[in-house]
C-alpha cells in the first residue's frame, strides 16, 4: 500500500494551523487549479470529528467525487479523514501537530490503495503517489500562507 509522509515548518500557532487544516473554505483555496468544490455535508467552515464533506474535482483527465469523515479528533495535535465513498479502495489522511518554541510542525501521514490489482500498483508507482504528494505539498504551503501572515483572520472569524 502506497504511503506519504510530508513534514511541513510553520510558524504559528499549532491552535491556528489546525483550524486552517480543517477549513473547507482554505481547502478550496488551496485546490482551486483541481477546480475542487465541497459539494456534500460540510461545504463551508471548520469540519469537525465524525463529519463529512464530499468532494467534487478534475483529477486525472476525469470529473470525480470523494467523500471522507473525520473519524479522529483531538484539537488542536491530530485529525484523521478517511474516505467513505470515491475511487480508491482505500483512503487514510492522518494530520499531526506538535507545537514547538517558534512555531508547529505538521506531519501528514497518508495511505492509500487503488483498485484494479497490477494496473492499479502501476499507476500508484508511477504517477499516482507523486500526483498526491505534490497536491498535499500545495496545500501545505497555503496553510503556510495563511497561518504566517494575517491571511488566516478571512478564514478564521
Amino acid at each position: 500500500m502506497p504511503s506519504i509522509h510530508l513534514t511541513t515548518f510553520i510558524a504559528a500557532p499549532d491552535e491556528r494551523v489546525f483550524d486552517l487544516s480543517r477549513s473547507i473554505d482554505l481547502h478550496t483555496v488551496s485546490m482551486q487549479d483541481t477546480g475542487e468544490k465541497a459539494v456534500g455535508g460540510t461545504t463551508t467552515g471548520l469540519i469537525g470529528e465524525n463529519e463529512t464533506v464530499t468532494w467534487e474535482a478534475r483529477h486525472l483527465f476525469k470529473t470525480r467525487q470523494f467523500t471522507s469523515k473525520i473519524t479522529a479528533m483531538n484539537r488542536p495535535f491530530h485529525f484523521t479523514d478517511e474516505m467513505i465513498r470515491g475511487d480508491f479502495k482505500s483512503f487514510h489522511h492522518e494530520h499531526h501537530f506538535k507545537p514547538i518554541e517558534n512555531g508547529t510542525i505538521m506531519i501528514d501521514l497518508m495511505n492509500f490503495e487503488t483498485p484494479y490489482g497490477s494496473l492499479g500498483r502501476l499507476v500508484n508507482r508511477f504517477y499516482l503517489l507523486k500526483y498526491l504528494e505534490k497536491l498535499i505539498s500545495r496545500r501545505n504551503a497555503i496553510i503556510k500562507e495563511y497561518a504566517e501572515t494575517e491571511k488566516w483572520k478571512s478564514i478564521l472569524t
